[in-house]
């Protein structure tokens, strides 16, 4: 099956499996490595990316479900430098395997998309993406102190 989409805002056309998933064609077709494999069953947010802008786990969305429409990983993120949001993530230092680290950046995207000023509690109910590390109350600081910047203006 041929499927056009654009990826990261270029126009892309994959020659693939209906049911493969985005997450396999991210990662060995047009090597966007960044969105990782972590369970394969959508449960820990790993392979988060935006789909028509909406935050969605790649191992669960089948190829045929993103004809023509966008998606965005994590190197697509940020084109000029870094967003104040992974600004935010290095000046916590959320970090420590880094594993998750992509998917739980674009969870965090989407919410401050929807939610610019989001309560500690907001973030605990909309972030479901699991860190090995447990780093946790940096991901919350981290999210708090981005959202306050963009909501000053700030910019990348």
């Amino acid at each position: 099956m041929t499927t056009s989409l654009k990826v990261n805002g270029k126009a892309v056309t994959i020659d693939a499996p209906a049911e493969m998933p985005l997450l396999w064609v991210l990662r060995e077709q047009l090597g966007l490595t960044g969105t990782k494999y972590g369970c394969g069953i959508g449960a820990c947010g790993a392979c988060t990316v935006h789909l028509d802008g909406t935050a969605m786990r790649a191992c669960q969305i089948p190829l045929e479900m993103t004809a023509d429409k966008d998606v965005l990983t994590i190197e697509g993120y940020s084109t000029n430098g870094l967003h104040l949001l992974q600004q935010a993530w290095i000046a916590h230092q959320v970090p420590q395997c880094g594993y998750c680290q992509s998917g739980m950046i674009m969870a965090a995207a989407d919410l401050l998309k929807r939610n610019p000023a989001p309560s500690d509690a907001d973030i605990r109910q909309a972030i479901t993406n699991l860190c090995r590390c447990g780093t946790y109350e940096r991901i919350i600081a981290a999210i708090l102190d981005a959202a306050a910047q963009m909501r000053n203006g700030q910019s990348a």
